[in-house]
Order: structure tokens, then sequence, then C-alpha cells
């Protein structure tokens, strides 16, 4: 299994470049893992519709052939815990396809993207995306200690 981040813009911050990248690091200690960025729509959208429309176009031309679409948003599906994703990550592992997850822009996925995807919300909070994307691979980090039985985890 390859989990594969395929999120709209890139993390312009320097600090969440940082700390981006040292998870990522982490992260292949038990995945296969590829981070691909798309263009944000920026200026070339009129409104916040068109500009979810642009970048749909940009997130489904980066998603691998075959592999199962997991997007994350607000509005999807709240796990218990650490230990809950963990044996979701554990899932996809085990069905060894490929994972591609979506973080949005700053208007979110559009809707027809949507329904062709598993969707999975970190919090009920809405995250900058560039925020989002350092909780998702903290998380796939901690999932991946979980899942070895090592001790980065302290709760639950």
């Amino acid at each position: 299994m390859v989990v594969h981040v395929v999120a709209v813009g890139r993390v312009r911050d320097a600090a969440l470049r940082t700390a981006c990248d040292e998870y990522a690091r982490r992260v292949r200690r038990y995945f296969r893992l590829d981070i691909h960025e798309v263009q944000e729509a920026g200026r070339r959208a009129p409104d916040p519709p068109a500009a979810q429309r642009l970048e749909a176009e940009r997130l489904r031309a980066a998603i691998p052939p075959g592999a199962r679409c997991i997007a994350l948003t607000r509005a999807g599906t709240l796990l218990t815990g650490s230990r809950a994703l963990a044996a979701r990550v554990d899932e996809w592992r085990i069905a060894a396809r490929d994972v591609a997850v979506l973080i949005g822009g700053a208007y979110g996925i559009a809707p027809d993207l949507l329904t062709s995807c598993e969707r999975l919300s970190l919090s009920h909070l809405t995250l900058p995306h560039e925020l989002a994307r350092l909780v998702w691979l903290e998380q796939l980090y901690r999932a991946g200690t979980i899942l070895r039985g090592e001790p980065y985890h302290k709760g639950e």
C-alpha cells in the first residue's frame, strides 16, 4: 500500500513545512508515502464554487489509478480516536490497495468529488488546509506506531 496525500496548494509557512516534512519522514518508517501538491485555483476562479471545480479537476488528475479515495472534510466520519484510525489504516494495508487522501483548498473539496470518496473528519472544527495536512501526517505516523506497538501513543 502506498498512501498518497493529494493536497491543494503547498505549505507556505516555514514552520508548518518543517513539521510536515518531519512527520512525512517519520511516516515513511511505516508506510510508503507520496505527497502530490496541486495548484490552488487562486484568482483564476471568479467565485468559491468555480474554485472548487477547478481544484477538483486537478485533484482528480493527481489521484493514482485504482487508489481508494479518502477525502478529509469536516463533514466526514469522525473517528473515535487514534486507535480507531490505526484500525482503519490497517484495513487499508491489508486490502493492499493504494490510498489517496485528499486535502482540499480554502473552499474545501467540490461536492461531486466528495461523492466518489470515503469521507473522514479530523475535527468538527474548520482547519486551514496547511494545518490539516500536518494533523493528517502526525496521525498517520501515530497509526504506524500503534500498529507496531511502539510507545509514541499515550492516549486511550
